[in-house]
């Protein structure tokens, strides 16, 4: 994980901090990892409501609007929502 950029995060086993590490390597592509102790599968992890609202926000118009701005009024998980709910 700090093998390019020196940088590394860690992240409770949450849906929001998958969502957070979509989000960051939808925004990064390739130059971010995402690693567990054990493999990490978005597709098994996760429900594609939370996989498609990371690749939406990540490619949303205004990039200073936060994710609870961007999610309210529309389908996409409530943050608090996915930060209650474990992996």
């Amino acid at each position: 994980m700090v093998r390019r950029f020196g940088r590394a995060a860690l992240v409770d086993s949450t849906v929001y901090a998958a969502f957070l590490a979509l989000r960051l390597r939808e925004s990064h592509r390739g130059d971010v990892q995402i690693e567990r102790t054990e493999p990490f599968n978005e597709y098994v992890a996760l429900d594609a409501p939370v996989r498609e609202a990371a690749v939406a926000y990540a490619d949303r118009e205004s990039k200073s609007t936060p994710y609870t701005a961007f999610a309210a009024g529309t389908s996409h998980p409530d943050p608090d929502a996915m930060r209650g709910e474990q992996l």
